[in-house]
């Protein structure tokens, strides 16, 4: 194929997207991914394959002039590069999942780890994340922070494997006032409430709020969550100081009592989680089969 023929084919893709514009949403859209990633394919063999394809961007600064001139910035040299990007990381499938737009995707072009990529396009897929949302999880380094990082991530993670470490972050984080005090066990509580959203994300996949204060015959639990993909309730003790001996039977009591009162028979045993202050962080405690998980847990100001 001619260079002009690959201009031509290239400018069809263009058009083809144009005219579609009208009745979608850009980046919601399979045709756009599909486009895009085919606009990448040609820019690669038209530059002679994948390896000459990383290093040549005389062709592409040609082009982007006449294609921006027709049809506008949304084809300046800066996008024919990702388009080009995007099939060189994506070779195998133009689309990914109908809930990734191709805003998500601009945001992941810059990581390189194949892994990494992969964690946070599961990230998008299972919990359905903004934009935004994605580009906070980028920001936060929630990949780096993972407790128990697999050494190969593939796309969407099969339920069956999940483990109450697949998808921990260490350290956790929750954002607070920058001229806010924690006192005591209360300013805590309603710290995290407060940020309860970004605070079960951090924990991993698939923690629910069921209540704070929560009764169960005399007894208060700070803060009673369930776990839909370990189908189970998860209690949380809150502290203000280093953690005791007598704090993990506490709340090994409160799973006793969650276990007796009000988990189903189809439902797992409950688990445990202790927060408590070790010099200026906080650390998380899962309780478990008599085991404790420590990780920390790091009050970021904002």
């Amino acid at each position: 194929m001619k260079e002009k023929e690959y201009y031509n084919e290239i400018e069809s893709f263009i058009k083809k997207n144009e005219i579609s514009k009208k009745r979608r949403v850009l980046e919601d859209n399979y045709d756009t991914l599909n486009n895009y990633w085919n606009i990448g394919r040609l820019l690669v063999e038209a530059q002679g394959g994948q390896e000459k394809a990383k290093y040549g961007d005389e062709l592409i600064k040609k082009w982007s002039k006449q294609y921006k001139e027709s049809y506008g910035k949304g084809y300046n040299s800066t996008n024919l590069k990702n388009f080009r990007l995007f099939y060189l990381l994506y070779s195998k499938s133009p689309t990914l999942s109908d809930q990734l737009t191709w805003s998500h995707i601009v945001e992941l072009l810059p990581i390189k780890e194949e892994n990494k990529r992969n964690y946070y396009i599961n990230e998008v897929i299972n919990n359905n994340l903004s934009v935004r949302q994605l580009r906070e999880e980028i920001k936060s380094k929630a990949y780096e922070r993972l407790l128990d990082k697999p050494k190969q991530i593939n796309l969407i993670l099969p339920k069956d494997k999940y483990t109450l470490t697949s998808n921990m972050k260490n350290p956790i984080i929750i954002k607070i006032d920058k001229n806010k005090m924690i006192n005591n066990e209360k300013d805590l509580e309603l710290t995290i409430l407060s940020e309860i959203t970004f605070v079960l994300t951090q924990l991993g996949k698939g923690f629910a709020f069921i209540g704070n204060q929560y009764k169960i015959n005399n007894y208060y639990i700070d803060i009673l969550l369930f776990n839909i993909e370990l189908n189970c309730y998860v209690v949380v003790e809150l502290k203000v100081r280093k953690l005791k001996v007598e704090d993990k039977a506490q709340v090994e009591m409160y799973m006793k009592l969650v276990d007796e009162n009000i988990k189903k028979a189809t439902q797992n045993k409950t688990i445990g989680i202790i927060i408590s202050k070790e010099q200026d962080d906080y650390v998380v405690n899962f309780v478990r089969s008599n085991d404790l998980i420590p990780l920390i847990y790091e009050i970021v100001r904002k």
